[in-house]
């Protein structure tokens, strides 16, 4: 721990990371559904090392269980991608230049009666349910079509992604009640959160092959009350439009930020989806996948997580 800053760092000692090797008598179907985020998946998985200390353990642990069917090994002597790792393609500018405001980021020492969302900092336990709304084909280009009833929207995809994203923030922030308090309050600013991949938005484009993560936040904010009323299409907009202004020097931008403030993003909540990462598309010597689920979590203070897949 830093005692100036407060913050964990990393001890780059080539101490490797950890790799379990498990096995189930069970078969996958057995198991039950993989789709639902069921906690008790969080059982079969080992977090930590037992034999390390707490500074000891790695960054990363991989664990490959198998259960109880029948599979071929095949095994090659080079990788198939070489990596690229010179993390500097990412470092900081010198000096640091922050050219934009960033309303998706929070300084550390934020007072906590400055921040917006109360919750921020609250890290109590919380008791979480797990949904699985299912949308359909049909669902999504309903939703697109309504996305153009009214004025087009100004150089925004009316993509799956954006109509699918801006319905799910219309209805969570039209559902969130802050703790003591009954009904909504329309003048509260809703800031939704969503990853995007920086790679080839930057100039140059970063290697195809860089190992690292080349991810940011984008946002978008309005009033409940503009949620409640407005177009559809305005909220469509809203979301594009955060993918839109991450280019080259806005994403320099929040990297300097990081590196003058070291905060984190700061919404209501957050949406990953999932719908290009080709987990389907991976094919092991014994086929490809038959699903992909994760165990389930609450971001950093409390930042919810809501995942988006086909």
């Amino acid at each position: 721990m830093n005692p100036e800053t407060g913050r964990l760092e990393i001890d780059c000692n080539a101490a490797g990371a950890g790799f379990v090797v498990a096995s189930s008598e069970c078969s996958l179907d057995e198991v039950g559904e993989l789709v639902y985020p069921n906690p008790a998946f969080g059982q079969l998985i080992l977090k930590a090392m037992d034999i390390l200390n707490k500074e000891d353990q790695p960054l990363c642990i991989f664990q490959v269980t198998s259960f109880r069917q029948l599979g071929r090994r095949s095994c090659w002597q080079h990788l198939a991608v070489v990596p690229f790792k010179d993390r500097q393609l990412l470092a900081a500018r010198s000096p640091p230049r922050v050219s934009f405001p960033h309303a998706e980021l929070l300084k550390l020492n934020t007072p906590l009666a400055q921040e917006s969302n109360a919750s921020v900092f609250d890290l109590s336990k919380e008791s979480l349910d797990f949904k699985i709304f299912r949308l359909t084909s049909t669902d999504i280009c309903k939703l697109k079509e309504k996305a153009k009833t009214h004025n087009a929207t100004d150089g925004v995809r009316i993509s799956s992604f954006n109509v699918v994203t801006a319905h799910i923030w219309r209805c969570k922030a039209l559902s969130y009640e802050e703790e003591g308090e009954v009904g909504q309050d329309l003048e509260r600013v809703s800031t939704i959160l969503y990853a995007v991949n920086i790679r080839p938005r930057l100039a140059p484009p970063l290697p195809a092959s860089y190992t690292g993560n080349a991810v940011l936040t984008a946002y978008a904010c309005a009033k409940c009350k503009e949620l409640e009323e407005g177009p559809f299409s305005r909220l469509v907009e809203m979301v594009g439009e955060g993918a839109k202004r991450m280019n080259d020097e806005y994403a320099r931008s929040v990297i300097d930020w990081g590196e003058i403030n070291r905060g984190f993003p700061h919404g209501e909540f957050l949406v990953s989806s999932w719908w290009r990462l080709g987990f389907e598309e991976v094919e092991y010597p014994w086929g490809c996948p038959r699903s992909l689920s994760e165990e389930p979590t609450v971001g950093p203070w409390n930042l919810k997580n809501l995942r988006v897949a086909y």
